[in-house]
């Protein structure tokens, strides 16, 4: 399983503590994050692939990869209340998780859902 892993900046700590809540979980699965929260899922001790920060470009790499069918989750832990200047990008991926039927969690809550729901994750 091949999942990709987003957090706005005042979500990436709460990203961290959900992927160290779900390490068991994780074990087998081959984590893909955009550079920044890589770098905070890496320090934590945590296997990740680190892709190009989000506002130049690592959220347009994450579609890509989901577009060519080489994600089966995205995690993106998203903060609503915040402006961010590559707002046009987290369209084109949540528009793009849409059209190629990705799996995407936007919170933890549904991130839980879709771990605790995989049936290929063991």
């Amino acid at each position: 399983m091949r999942i990709a892993i987003i957090a706005h900046d005042g979500k990436k700590p709460e990203m961290v503590a959900f992927l160290l809540k779900n390490k068991d979980k994780l074990k087998q699965v081959e984590l893909f994050a955009t550079g920044t929260t890589g770098g905070h899922v890496a320090n934590a001790g945590l296997k990740v692939t680190k892709l190009l920060s989000g506002p130049i470009g690592g959220d347009a790499q994450i579609a890509s990869m989901a577009a060519t069918n080489e994600l089966d989750m995205v995690i993106f832990f998203r903060d609503p209340l915040g402006k961010h200047p590559h707002e046009p990008d987290v369209q084109m991926l949540l528009r793009i998780c849409d059209v190629h039927n990705i799996p995407l969690a936007t919170n933890p809550a549904t991130a839980e859902l879709m771990i605790e729901g995989s049936s290929r994750i063991d």
